[in-house]
């Protein structure tokens, strides 16, 4: 009979936790709790209980929770998924998408608390205490948790896959800084949303540290209310880009989120052309389009694809219990011009 942790620690009399460190021999258990766990065990006949739901067929079933808003790069990430859909399937997983309203933090963690009949989930969410909370109770009841692109740090997860963001704020901040007059005090622009993901806010720390250890007589403007909406975006560019708000031309301009082609077209209006140097994220037909056109110099991308597979694998290995599942090699920052745009 295959039973799963949640069923151990009830009949034990202890948390699904203390079952979890007992079945890979972790410290930090009573030896008389371990010795109480194991003869629960032997009487329930669970040599090797499963993790999660009791096992009816052969696949996993996985989740993938995205935030529900209608960003450019979430809906990619949701598009990516889908089209795996036939790669999933040759590896025996059944794959779920699920879309939660990110705007409050306790709603997206009621939401994300009740997926707990699945063998694991990958989870984009912003990094809110109630998160944590939520992520916490999945792993403690057998439910395998990877974040994905955005991590939350200080939670239960079991790992993060994907690039690291701290890391592309700094290549962004190497990039940028070249396009810094020589002499003088260049005039640089961070632009940010108003963010709670923590991928976002790596990418604004990076950024600074290079432009205060190697750029430090530039002066940057740090804009961190940048609306998410193109058309918000765009009055947002056109009442803070002004040249007469930013003391003269920019010569560097980093978007670390959304509103890219909003704030493109207040550049334009201003009289800036592809002499300024601007980096943006992810490849969307969007940035292509701003890349072919000259806008945009530089845009920091990560193979999407890559990262996703990569989560369903550490799951499926999590899941089977196999010895180094978490050792995988996250993607790395590509910087696409338009001259290596495929």
């Amino acid at each position: 009979m295959a039973l799963t942790i949640t069923q151990i620690a009830e009949a034990a009399g202890v948390s699904t936790a203390t079952v979890d460190r007992v079945l890979n021999n972790r410290p930090g258990v009573n030896p008389a709790t371990v010795e109480r766990v194991r003869a629960v065990m032997q009487n329930l006949g669970a040599a090797s209980p499963s993790r999660g739901r009791p096992r009816s067929t052969p696949n996993y079933r996985f989740a993938f929770v995205l935030p529900a808003a209608r960003r450019g790069f979430f809906d990619m990430v949701d598009r990516v998924i889908a089209q795996a859909a036939g790669d999933f399937r040759h590896q025996h997983i059944t794959e779920i998408t699920h879309r939660i309203p990110s705007t409050d933090g306790s709603d997206f963690a009621q939401e994300l608390g009740r997926l707990t009949d699945l063998d694991g989930i990958a989870l984009l969410a912003p990094d809110v205490p109630q998160a944590k909370l939520a992520i916490n109770e999945l792993v403690r009841s057998g439910v395998h948790v990877v974040t994905l692109f955005s991590d939350v740090p200080g939670s239960l997860r079991e790992t993060f896959v994907g690039a690291d963001n701290r890391a592309a704020g700094r290549t962004a901040g190497v990039l940028l800084g070249r396009c810094l007059p020589r002499t003088g005090a260049g005039r640089c622009a961070m632009l940010s949303p108003a963010t709670r993901f923590a991928s976002e806010i790596d990418r604004r720390i990076g950024f600074t540290q290079v432009m205060e250890e190697r750029f430090p007589k530039a002066r940057l403007l740090q804009l961190h209310d940048l609306p998410e909406s193109e058309d918000q975006a765009y009055s947002f560019a056109k009442r803070y880009l002004d040249p007469a708000q930013t003391d003269g031309m920019l010569h560097a301009l980093y978007n670390i989120g959304p509103g890219s082609h909003g704030v493109s077209r207040a550049l334009q209006e201003f009289g800036y052309d592809s002499s300024l140097g601007f980096v943006v994220h992810d490849l969307l037909e969007m940035h292509r389009s701003l890349l072919v056109a000259n806008v945009v110099s530089y845009v920091l991308q990560q193979d999407v694809y890559y990262a996703i597979m990569t989560a369903a694998k550490v799951l499926r290995l999590l899941c089977e219990e196999v010895r180094g599942a978490l050792a995988v090699s996250n993607p790395r920052i590509e910087i696409i011009t338009a001259e290596n745009l495929a």
